[in-house]
Order: structure tokens, then C-alpha cells, then sequence
């Protein structure tokens, strides 16, 4: 016996339209952003989305951060001269001229390469500067801007070989290392080593303090309004646009955790001669390079390069633009840097730009959280980086413990960094997340 299915009847307004159906969008279940629950449990919420990320291995700078807080636990109880005002403000002009190295390093670290020419160019960047300033008396604006510019053009000399001539990047900056080592041999000549005006634009970049004690609390506050007003509008955009934000409280108590820090820092800065010119210019830089790259299109290049190359090329980035561009950038921030350490030395000589200047710069990008796998990094790195073998250099020095001791700690730092970040990228696969 069969039944007419095409003959039963329906109630009288269609399916599901009687009394006991519920609408289809009341039956549906709303898809809700695990931030917003996080954030609806208060700190237990936010504590156990914390334990997730270390489980999946979402680091971020977390070990970066321990670490330095238990080098400076060690080297405090060591010596008690080491967290001194006049200590701390000596690291804050050391670590800048590598750190600005580093900040080009990072940008190259993103892409999944590397560069290995920078110390070189700093060397010649800083013997260009003094041939012409000193030696030659074009003023010194004029030689700094001939500096910089002879960084960028070393820079794109590799980035050319590397993006249109297919070099490998390491073979390039190879390359360069030598070669631009033995050009500043030759721009110096016999003159081996070139004193720089203590008086000039150059040496002022690191002797010059702003003794004010306004300037460095001055510099804390503007810093922290700024970031929580960032912070605030950017989570104004995001409600407007219906997608999770952080709530006020939040960002509260985000503000207030910079304030302490910004605070505590201009508060020991003043406690010695002041805000520091070197140190003011490398957080300036950080900054906008910070948000360079990941408030720009721009930024959003680098990034896409070093996750996915072809996947970029596909979506249809200018791939050996964006690549010269690039080692452009880290031979300008190479100069940069060099002409921070010709300022702190208030010299140029031949031995500019060797040494282990160029394994700490990367050491720095790398210690600080950037990948060398690429794809995944900040600019923040080079600061953080500087920072514990900053601190590792100063700790030692206090000490009276020889060369080799730092270079043995700072190595055992650099591959406990890259342990790390080989071991994060592993867990975050087997998490499948990328």
C-alpha cells in the first residue's frame, strides 16, 4: 500500500507556519566571537585565554619580557650599581645604534630572509659622513642626508640582485659585507681614524640630554594619552563596524600599565641628566614604523610576502618592489644606526662596522620575537632584543668578566630564542593554527 505524498496536507500559510513551529531565525543559533565571552568572564576569562595561547603556542614577547626581568633580578643582586639611574640612562644610548640596525633587520627577518651586509654599511655610512664633514667641510646636514642615501643605495643594490636577478639574499649581503667593508677602507684611505666635531650635529645626537625634568615626564604622558586614545577610538571604529572590541575597563587598565612603566622610566631617566636625544629619536622611529607596518598597506605587503610568497604574487603584489624596497629600508636603517655609534664614539675608523655588530643586530630582531621564518614579528623586537644584550653587555662590565663570557651568554640566549620560536611555530601547527 502507498501513500500519495503530493497529496497531504499542508496547514493553512505554508510549512512550519502553526502554532508549536518556531521562525527559521529564532531556530538559528547566533555565532558568538570567543573574545566577547572571554571578555564577559572578567580576569578568570582573560587568564584562561592567556593559558590557551602559551599552550598553542602563541608566545608573543612573553619570553622576551621574563627574560629580561630575571637578568636584571641577577645582575641587580650582583651588583646593586646595575638598575642606577646613571647605568640604565649609559643602556638606553648604547642600545640605540644597534637597535636601529635591528629595526632594518626585522623588516628583512620578515620576508624569510636575511642580511648580512648591514655592519659593513654602517661602517661606510659613518666614513662617508666624516670625509665629507670633517675632512672635506660640507656642512653636516649635508653629509648625515649623503650617508643615509648611500645606506639606501647599498640596500637596493642587494635588494635588485635578490628580487630581479634571483642571487640568493644571503649570497647578496655576503657580498656586500666585503665589498662594502673594503669601500670604507678606501673613503678613509690613510686616514685609518677621523675625529668628529664634539660640538657638531652628529656628536649631539648621543651626548645631548634634555635636563628638563619636564621632558621625560613630558614624554611618559604624551605617550600614554596617546596610546589610550588609540586605543580608544580603535575600539569605537570596531563597534561601529559590529565587530569585537575591547571594553573600557580593558583599556583602562592597558593605559595604566603603560603609565607605570613610562613613568617609572622618566622618573630614573631624571635621576641621572635627563631624557636622552639617542633614546627620544630611536622610540620616535620605533613608533612610526610600528605603525608602518601594520596600519599601512604597506606593512600588510611585508607581512603577505613572508607568510606566502606566491600567494602574494597571486594576489597581486608587485613582489620585487616590495622586496627591494625592503633591503632599501634596513641599508638606511643601517647607516642610521652607524652614524649612532660614530656619535658615541665621536669617530669614524676602520673598525667600524666589525666585531659582532652584525650578529647583534640580528641577534636582537631575533631575542626581540621576530621569526626567521618570516611572516611573523614587530619592530618593538629590535627594542626588546637590544635590551637583553644591552643589559647582558652592562651586567658583565660591572662585573669585570672578559669578552667571551658575554659572547658565550648572548649565544646561549640566541639559540634558547630560537628554540623557542622553532618550538612555538611546531605547537601552533599541531593546534591548527599558522
Amino acid at each position: 500500500m502507498s501513500t500519495d505524498v503530493s497529496k497531504s496536507p499542508e496547514p493553512e500559510g505554508g510549512v512550519g507556519s502553526g502554532p508549536a513551529a518556531e521562525p527559521p531565525a529564532a531556530a538559528a543559533v547566533t555565532a558568538v566571537d570567543p573574545r566577547l565571552l572571554v571578555r564577559e568572564q572578567g580576569f578568570r576569562g582573560y587568564a584562561t585565554e592567556f593559558l590557551r595561547r602559551m599552550r598553542s603556542g602563541e608566545l608573543g614577547s612573553v619570553p622576551v619580557v621574563v627574560g629580561l626581568i630575571v637578568i636584571w633580578a641577577i645582575f641587580q643582586s650582583l651588583d646593586s650599581s646595575f638598575l642606577s639611574a646613571q647605568n640604565l640612562s649609559n643602556l638606553s644610548i648604547y642600545i640605540v645604534g644597534t637597535g636601529l640596525i635591528s629595526v632594518g633587520i626585522v623588516f628583512v627577518l620578515l620576508l624569510g630572509e636575511i642580511d648580512l651586509s648591514v655592519g659593513s654599511v654602517s661602517g661606510l655610512a659613518g666614513a662617508v659622513f666624516a670625509v665629507m664633514a670633517v675632512n672635506n667641510g660640507t656642512p653636516e646636514w649635508l653629509a648625515l642626508l649623503a650617508a643615509l642615501a648611500t645606506g639606501a643605495a647599498a640596500g637596493a643594490v642587494h635588494g635588485f640582485f635578490f628580487a630581479r636577478i634571483g642571487v640568493p639574499a644571503f649570497v647578496v649581503t655576503l657580498a656586500g659585507l666585503l665589498a662594502w667593508n673594503g669601500l670604507m677602507l678606501q673613503v678613509l684611505d690613510r686616514s685609518g681614524t677621523i675625529n668628529l666635531d664634539d660640538e657638531g650635529l652628529v656628536a649631539k645626537l648621543t651626548s645631548h640630554y634634555f635636563d628638563d625634568v619636564a621632558a621625560a615626564y613630558g614624554l611618559a604622558a604624551v605617550a600614554v594619552l596617546v596610546f589610550g586614545l588609540a586605543q580608544y577610538l580603535d575600539a569605537k571604529r570596531r563597534d561601529a563596524a559590529g565587530v569585537p572590541s575591547r571594553p573600557l575597563a580593558e583599556i583602562a587598565v592597558r593605559t595604566g600599565v603603560l603609565a607605570v612603566f613610562a613613568f617609572a622610566a622618566a622618573y630614573m631617566l631624571n635621576q641621572y641628566r635627563g631624557l636622552p636625544l639617542a633614546l627620544l629619536i630611536f622610540l620616535v622611529v620605533l613608533v612610526v614604523f610600528d605603525l608602518v607596518l601594520r596600519r599601512t598597506t604597506y606593512g600588510r605587503k611585508v607581512f603577505a610576502l613572508g607568510g606566502n610568497t606566491e600567494a602574494a604574487r597571486r594576489a597581486g603584489i608587485n613582489v620585487v618592489a616590495i622586496r627591494i624596497s625592503v633591503f632599501a629600508f634596513a641599508g638606511t636603517m643601517a647607516a642610521f644606526g652607524g652614524l649612532m655609534i660614530a656619535s658615541r664614539i665621536a669617530a669614524a675608523n676602520q673598525g667600524a662596522g666589525s666585531g659582532n655588530l652584525l650578529m647583534e643586530a640580528i641577534a636582537a630582531a631575533v631575542i626581540g620575537g621576530t621569526s626567521l621564518f618570516g611572516g611573523r614579528g614587530k619592530v618593538w623586537s629590535a627594542l626588546l632584543g637590544m635590551l637583553v644584550i644591552g643589559s647582558i653587555a652592562s651586567g658583565l662590565a660591572l662585573l669585570g668578566s672578559p669578552a667571551h663570557v658575554q659572547y658565550m651568554i648572548t649565544g646561549g640566549v640566541l639559540l634558547a630564542a630560537v628554540v623557542i620560536d622553532s618550538v612555538s611555530r611546531r605547537t601552533q601547527k599541531t593546534a591548527g593554527r599558522t
